[in-house]
């Protein structure tokens, strides 16, 4: 069952405040590397439940009149055409994307800035492309021997020979499409630039996970290494924060890793730094609002299943190795839980051995679970939709929602017309079909009324589901796991 255990608005108002400290503490100008999602956050949300995902773009509208966006992306993820995963889209479709989505909140978007520049041909490309579009654009380099050859790095061979992102607000949020964008390289190049041009300037990390002050096998903690894995992210006791203070807290590795840099950094440029610790360089306050933390713990396992199911997946779609599943194996048995930790997940797989077809189970808000098994018209996912949709209203199940008049002619414009050998409807067929039959049928529009309820529920599938169920799926608010196997053995399944 789906349980607030986190509190939004206090987290909007104490974080903003907390930011608005930090920029007074370095005397008027902060760059601030935003790390994770800054708008859709559904990791946070799943994990945290209660927290929005757009909860950071709220908080930053508090501060719109003090603060300009840069982004950040490696481009050597452009010369990959890296996608996000959550998404399905490129990293610089994303950029462009996020750009959008910014300037529609009332936020100024300064520049962006491609890392890792190395004269990419599809780099070059993305570069064109976005001064066309009235976007500035700045390059940094590759520099050997980052992060470890501090001599070079603080030198004009390193952050010098980088181009000089010209900021005019006092706050300057560093983001970027996914990790390993060079948020951090970004921050801490300006910070030289700035110092060699007279201008005071500091660094803040706001990163959400791993959460400092839940203690390092928190299952939240946890979650988040294991949504990490693809990174070999590993979440640590900071040490120098230990020493520095006798106190515990939690960081990653990278973190610590950069930690002497940032630390060499401050101390050229003035001579000492303002921070002993990685911990120190943070702003996060996600743990101070969390109210439940039995809701938490439950939501945060069950997104590291979520995880261990999709990597199995991943790695049955790719064919690759299976080092992200043993990864993500050992994350769920050090929280503690195993697959049968996902009660949708054993009923799915029980309807579809007694019924011989596909099945999918979907577990409702109040804890009741609902399934639904492949037929000549509908798919699992599609049936099992409507199955759920009948619950939640109260409709008798023998009641057709959507009448054969309907369904006949789509299965036969989509065999005869289109040339799919599938005549089954998926789920955006399936609510397309159900809206023009609420329009008359007023028990039909009653079902559509319960699809918001649909939100946060879990639902697993016996097989792996398309690409457009899953999107379909996703949409409406829906965790979906399913078993690593395909419906057919056809070698092809893209639709």
């Amino acid at each position: 069952m789906h349980k607030i255990g986190f509190d939004n608005e206090k987290y909007i108002a104490t974080q903003s405040e907390h930011i608005r400290k930090r920029i007074d503490q370095f005397g008027g100008k902060l760059y601030l590397e935003f790390g994770g999602k800054l708008f859709d956050d559904y990791h946070a949300a799943r994990v945290l439940p209660g927290f929005a995902p757009d909860s950071k773009i709220r908080m930053l509208i508090q501060l719109k009149d003090e603060a300009e966006i840069v982004i950040a992306i490696n481009a050597n993820d452009i010369e990959k055409n890296k996608v996000r995963g959550d998404l399905g889209i490129t990293y610089d479709l994303d950029t462009l994307r996020l750009i959008d989505a910014f300037r529609s909140f009332g936020l100024f978007v300064g520049s962006v800035v491609l890392t890792r520049w190395q004269d990419q041909p599809a780099a070059v490309k993305f570069q064109k492309r976005l001064e066309s579009l009235g976007v500035r654009v700045y390059r940094h380099y590759h520099i050997q021997g980052y992060p470890s050859d501090i001599d070079r790095i603080v030198s004009d061979e390193g952050f010098g020979k980088n181009d000089y992102i010209e900021t005019s607000r006092s706050l300057v949020v560093v983001t970027a499409p996914g990790p390993g964008s060079g948020k951090m390289a970004t921050c801490l190049s300006q910070l030289y630039h700035e110092h060699k041009r007279g201008t005071l300037s500091g660094y803040a990390k706001f990163e959400t996970f791993p959460i400092w002050n839940l203690p390092l096998k928190h299952p939240v903690n946890i979650a988040y290494e294991a949504a990490t894995a693809d990174l070999n992210d590993m979440n640590m006791i900071d040490p120098f924060h230990l020493e520095a203070y006798g106190v515990t807290t939690v960081n990653y590795n990278r973190d610590v890793e950069i930690f002497p840099v940032l630390n060499a950094m401050f101390q050229r440029i003035s001579g000492t730094s303002p921070y002993k610790s990685p911990t120190d360089m943070g702003v996060n306050m996600a743990g101070n609002c969390i109210f439940d933390n039995d809701a938490v713990c439950e939501a945060s396992k069950m997104e590291i299943v979520r995880r261990y199911y999709t990597a199995l997946c991943n790695q049955r779609k790719s064919g690759g190795d299976s080092r992200d599943v043993d990864k993500l194996h050992l994350i769920m048995q050090s929280a503690g839980i195993d697959t049968d930790f996902r009660k949708v997940a054993e009923v799915a797989r029980q309807k579809a051995e007694t019924t011989g077809k596909p099945a999918i189970a979907i577990e409702l808000g109040d804890g009741r679970i609902v399934t639904g098994k492949t037929s000549r018209l509908l798919g699992a996912a599609s049936a099992a939709l409507l199955n759920a949709l009948k619950t939640l209203a109260n409709i008798d199940d023998r009641i057709d929602l959507i009448s054969p008049e309907i369904l006949e002619p789509i299965t036969n414009l989509k065999v005869r017309v289109l040339g799919s050998k599938n005549p089954r409807l998926h789920p955006n067929e399936l609510l397309i079909a159900l809206s023009i039959c609420a329009v008359t049928d007023p028990v039909a529009a009653k079902a559509q009324e319960q699809l918001a309820s649909l939100r946060n529920c879990e639902m697993h599938s016996s097989v792996i589901l398309s690409e457009s169920d899953e999107h379909t799926l996703k949409k409406l608010g829906i965790y979906l796991t399913c078993e690593p196997q395909y419906e057919s053995k056809r070698l092809y399944h893209g639709c």
